[in-house]
């Protein structure tokens, strides 16, 4: 299953470049049988970019999730950490392989009636 993900455009362009290997997060899926992540890049762009593959997702504190992944993480421990401002529990999705798209193109050419998520969206194409 797939799973659509808004992503700030700056992360985007990192995680298209390989310089940030983990997309944290704040909440886990409930769903558990996600392969596939949809990236559409927020803010000033607001176009599907590509696919991201991922095998896990990390969990721990806020500090030991840094401690971590803080290399590959492509962001200042001061933006991490303020992300996570009174949470207990940090959330990091391992990327495997990212897959741009020959062309970015608008969420509603490829999803119809599916709007931006604040976060995250699931996608049945089947429901499509």
């Amino acid at each position: 299953m797939k799973i659509l993900l808004s992503i700030k455009p700056q992360y985007v362009e990192k995680i298209i470049s390989g310089e940030k290997k983990y997309e944290f997060r704040k909440k886990e899926f409930k769903r558990k049988n996600i392969d596939t992540i949809v990236v559409y890049s927020s803010g000033n762009i607001r176009k599907l970019v590509g696919e991201i593959k991922f095998k896990t997702i990390l969990s721990d504190t806020p500090s030991l999730l840094w401690q971590k992944t803080h290399a590959r993480s492509g962001m200042t421990k001061e933006s991490f950490m303020r992300y996570y401002k009174n949470k207990d529990i940090a959330y990091a999705i391992v990327i495997d392989a990212f897959h741009p798209y020959k062309t970015y193109m608008d969420l509603d050419d490829k999803y119809p009636g599916v709007k931006p998520p604040q976060s995250y969206r699931y996608i049945d194409e089947a429901d499509l």
